[in-house]
């Protein structure tokens, strides 16, 4: 089944973690693809757009994105959880097979050598911006985004649809233990501070 694709505008991609969800970070090298879940990533600025990620040291998806110097984040939707949860709980060093195990389906985007997660609601092909220091000693990289789609049914215009999409389509948060959040309800303070 193809995927639901929209092309996100750079200026704003940002918008597409800025909510906090969990991710899957993917990567390609030497023919070789892998998927991992983390917790912690962020947008970190918008022109050009640029995010952070943490990835550990004895991560396989780590080592492939240090040799290509390319990789993919997306946000996965409640629908995915258990897949998300079995990706960043299992290696790929001590299980060949883990993402055919998790069900991961991948797909290739034109123009991107990235393995990207079938399913979710967002993608973002990011460039890596070396940066030794950081990454050796904090597990942080950065990427700049060269390309960013969503699943127009949660993510149009600009903005989450969250409270208009099916609930299967809302982005996960991680706790522990096994444990996520799906995103909750919105809160439109704006139209609440408009003058009288």
């Amino acid at each position: 089944m193809s995927p639901i694709l929209a092309p996100v505008a750079l200026a704003k991609a940002s918008r597409l973690i800025n909510h906090g969800p969990t991710v899957l970070v993917s990567a390609r090298h030497d023919g070789v693809d892998n998927v991992m879940a983390a917790a912690w990533a962020c947008a970190l600025d918008y022109d050009p757009p640029k995010l952070t990620v943490v990835i550990d040291k004895a991560t396989r998806t780590r080592a492939l994105i240090e040799r290509s110097g390319a990789f993919a984040v997306q946000v996965p939707t409640a629908a995915q959880a258990a897949m998300t949860h079995r990706v960043g709980t299992h290696s790929r060093s001590d299980e060949p097979d883990k993402l055919a195990r998790a069900g991961v389906g991948l797909f290739a985007i034109d123009g991107h050598d990235l393995p990207f997660v079938a399913g979710c609601s967002a993608w973002m092909a990011c460039r890596l911006i070396r940066e030794p220091h950081n990454q050796e000693t904090y597990d942080l990289f950065i990427g700049e985004i060269v390309g960013a789609w969503s699943d127009p049914r949660a993510f149009a215009d600009g903005h989450w649809r969250f409270e208009h999409a099916d609930p299967a389509l809302r982005s996960l948060h991680y706790i522990a233990g096994g444990h996520f959040y799906a995103i909750g309800e919105a809160i439109d303070v704006a139209a609440q501070d408009a003058p009288d």
